[in-house]
């Protein structure tokens, strides 16, 4: 059966997305149980600033020398020449990429490593000395993870390409349990620096995960180093406006960590935390989805199906509203529940408890206009259009640079704006007794998150011509009609637990906020059904079917909603 599994083949969008979302929701609990075994060894302080810090410099190159390669070039093109039946161009195509990409990581992080302690500096200019010194050792240790995840994206380009989504969504999994294994095991004897090796460690184990399942679909590996090729320059010329617009993403993550230096001791690592929160429900159904829509879009693409490709990309999106906007909803109702019951212990005190809730709430706002942006990105990448969102990027980015500043400055001193706030988010009493400030950086990415998605929306549908406005709007009207409905239920159920348990034990809150969690959701599915939402239906009939059903992917399943 596992053998079944591995060499599966999903050939709808929904059977696919099933299977990543399903493997996801492992990874994220994984990736809860670290959080949690971190805050409660070591609280929001000076060692989880040093840990969340020294990440910058290793994720920048990941994030650029990897990603934009893979998502936005290597997937499009590689996929095309599949469809076009050029096997032999598009395995020379593999090698010559993972060849220069291995050589090209190599380079990077030597210089960087050797660098380090002049470009952390920059990063973290409020660290103290000694903060700083382990800052620049922890990441020249996880400088080692860029070059097995690089090899390892290349690795999950080949897998994504032929549908075979198990092993690929296993990875991540793996990821997080190296990790633990260095929170757990490595601490002890290594001291802080258990944590950098936890991460190498981890990211060996998404490579090694991955390496069998790749020469079944015929991959041979070859000393290919063929850069003037016409497909290594099509991946490289979509590559360069992704990896610039990456490289401002990152930026963005760097002027958040400076900020957050010169703040109080813990604000980098309460925006982190409340960030991997609220990333659980984006991996699980926005990028999922995305994921899943990829190959299906860079395949009618490339073969010139543009009304099939608007139906695929319309219905995805909805779905992925379907699931984004009520999860915000309770998320942001029961933030207190939450992150009590997954951070709250150990070193871990009331104020970050109170903190990490309101920067959740912030996040929450926005949650929906980060659940499709990585279906908006892959709308423009299967159509081998990679500037327009770096031009759009730039233009958030500069607004979430002007609005990081400006909270920060307004959350400085009394005024109506912050009043308003801290009462919304139940922290007036705490004003004069922590740094607010902190709720700046979580203000100003989501503001910047909401002008990103409605610039992209507005120039994908010009390049495409169409985006199926009316049924999006109308199921979104519907979607959020349920929604606060589903918010109103498991608020009522929060108050009248109250009164039946101790919440001032984790047993009690556990329970409230289970409880209330299902009454929501079951609100939702009750008034979704007396709106008829076509998602839902979807949804369901999904779910009746097999995993991996053969199904044949034509027009009439596109027009049925993401494939059933």
């Amino acid at each position: 059966m596992f053998r079944r599994l591995i060499n599966s083949q999903s050939k709808t969008i929904t059977s696919a997305a099933i299977v990543i979302g399903a493997l996801s929701l492992v990874s994220r609990f994984l990736g809860i149980f670290r959080d949690r075994i971190l805050a409660a060894q070591f609280g929001a302080g000076d060692i989880l600033d040093v840990y969340y810090a020294a990440f910058r410099l290793p994720d920048l190159v990941y994030n650029i020398l990897i990603l934009g390669a893979v998502s936005a070039g290597l997937i499009p093109v590689f996929t095309s020449l599949l469809a076009r039946h050029k096997e032999d161009d598009a395995w020379k195509l593999i090698n010559s990429i993972l060849n220069l990409l291995a050589v090209g990581l190599v380079v990077v992080c030597a210089i960087l490593f050797i660098s380090a302690p002049w470009l952390m500096k920059l990063i973290t200019p409020g660290f103290s000395p000694e903060k700083m010194n382990m800052v620049v050792n922890l990441s020249r240790v996880m400088f080692l993870s860029p070059l097995f995840l690089g090899l390892s994206a290349i690795f999950s380009s080949i897998l994504q390409s032929f549908k075979k989504f198990f092993i690929f969504s296993l990875a991540p999994i793996f990821y997080n349990v190296g990790i633990i294994i260095g929170v757990l095991f490595f601490v002890k004897p290594w001291g802080i620096y258990g944590l950098a090796w936890g991460v190498v460690l981890g990211s060996v184990f998404h490579l090694l995960i991955q390496i069998t399942p790749i020469f079944s679909v015929g991959y041979k590996y070859a000393f290919d180093f063929n850069w003037r090729d016409k497909n290594v320059l099509l991946v490289s010329k979509l590559m360069v406006p992704r990896t610039i617009t990456l490289v401002l993403n990152q930026i963005n993550f760097l002027v958040i960590t400076v900020v957050a230096s010169t703040l109080a001791t813990g604000s980098l690592a309460i925006f982190n935390l409340a960030n991997n929160l609220q990333s659980f429900p984006l991996g699980i159904f926005g990028v999922s989805l995305a994921v899943a829509a990829l190959p299906v879009l860079s395949a009618l693409a490339a073969e010139k199906k543009m009304a099939d490709f608007v139906s695929a990309f319309s219905a995805t999106f909805r779905q992925a509203l379907f699931f984004i906007v009520p999860i915000s909803v309770l998320l942001f109702v029961l933030r207190a529940q939450v992150v009590r019951v997954i951070l709250g212990s150990g070193s871990f005190n009331w104020y970050d408890t109170r903190l990490t809730a309101a920067s959740l709430a912030i996040f929450c706002v926005s949650l929906f206009a980060q659940g499709v942006f990585p279906l908006l990105i892959r709308g423009f990448y299967a159509i081998h259009n990679t500037k327009t969102p770096f031009f759009i990027n730039l233009f958030s980015l500069a607004l979430n640079f002007a609005a990081l500043f400006f909270f920060r400055w307004v959350f400085s001193f009394e005024n109506g704006f912050s009043f308003f706030v801290s009462a919304m988010l139940h922290l007036s009493d705490l004003k004069g007794v922590v740094d607010l400030r902190v709720l700046a950086l979580p203000l100003a990415f989501s503001a910047a998150a909401i002008f990103d998605m409605v610039l992209l929306m507005i120039w994908l549908r010009k390049y495409i011509g169409r985006l199926d406005g009316r049924k999006i709007m109308s199921s979104t009207f519907r979607i959020i009609f349920a929604s606060l409905g589903s918010g109103l239920f498991a608020f009522g159920t929060l108050r009248l637990i109250n009164y039946a348990v101790i919440t001032e034990t984790f047993a009690g809150i556990f329970i409230q906020g289970v409880a209330a969690g299902l009454v929501g959701l079951f609100g939702y599915w009750v008034i979704g059904y007396l709106l008829n939402m076509e998602e839902m239906a979807i949804f369901v009939g999904s779910m009746k079917r097999r995993l991996f059903k053969t199904v044949k992917f034509d027009k009439a399943s596109i027009d049925e909603g993401v494939n059933t």
